[in-house]
């Protein structure tokens, strides 16, 4: 039987989403959780694979067992057993061939900047001070509605058949001393959104005029694109499927 689980994460304290040799991951701590609770081996597939430091406020991943499992006292069991940055929602029963990553039509990522020194947010957002044009960096938004290849933001050496994603929406919103980008996408390349942040950050800067911005997608070369901001000021917030 196929199961999603609803969950959120606090990614400091993790090298990102999937499991890896030698280093702690959100689903090596699930699936250690329910092969103990569950007594049977789990592998968990999740929506999207998180860099080490991303945090999420909403993910799914999917998983199966042999037997029917009671959803509510497992929830209660995991999030007794599951570290105190790790909390499970819901758990639900769906049909076998329902795939987390797959039907998953679209994520929303945000991205948290605060504009002055603050020591209860230094672990969740990143700190950048220098005035920014925020209009300019909205005029930005606006022109990424106009592509669909995105490979300029891209990590280099990324498996991937397509750069190509649709983007339903994106803007920049200030305020007083927070700055919070949100985007939307059917899909995300491997760091897009932090390097998209990064570009836009130069052009608030009045470093990257609008005109090179386009130069620069259409050039579909990341070394011509900006910094990649840091990752712990990122949040996966929203996955939206047809069924859920």
């Amino acid at each position: 039987m196929r199961y999603f689980i609803h969950l959120a994460y606090k990614g400091t304290n993790y090298h990102g989403w999937q499991a890896q040799p030698d280093a702690i991951s959100i689903q090596e701590c699930l699936e250690k959780a329910l092969f103990t609770l569950l007594r049977e081996p789990i592998s968990i597939m999740g929506a999207g694979r998180t860099d080490a430091g991303v945090h999420a406020k909403e993910m799914f991943a999917h998983f199966d067992v042999n037997e029917k499992i009671d959803s509510e006292k497992l929830v209660v069991k995991l999030n007794s057993f599951l570290p105190k940055d790790i909390a499970v929602f819901n758990i639900l029963n769906v049909a076998d061939d329902a795939h987390a990553r797959f039907d998953a039509k679209k994520r929303t990522y945000e991205y948290h900047i605060h504009t002055t020194k603050n020591p209860f947010e230094c672990h969740d957002s990143w700190q950048h001070s220098r005035d920014l044009n925020v209009a300019k960096m909205n005029e930005a938004c606006e022109i990424l509605f106009n592509y669909n290849d995105f490979e300029c933001f891209s990590k280099l050496h990324t498996d991937v058949n397509t750069f190509n994603c649709k983007i339903y929406e994106a803007q920049w919103e200030q305020n007083e001393k927070q700055l919070v980008f949100t985007i939307s996408a059917d899909r995300f390349l491997r760091n897009m959104v932090r390097a998209i942040v990064g570009t836009m950050i130069n052009i608030g800067r009045e470093k990257v005029s609008l005109d090179d911005f386009k130069k620069i997608i259409e050039s579909k070369d990341r070394a011509k694109a900006g910094f990649s901001v840091p990752a712990h000021g990122l949040y996966l917030t929203k996955i939206a499927y047809n069924y859920i």
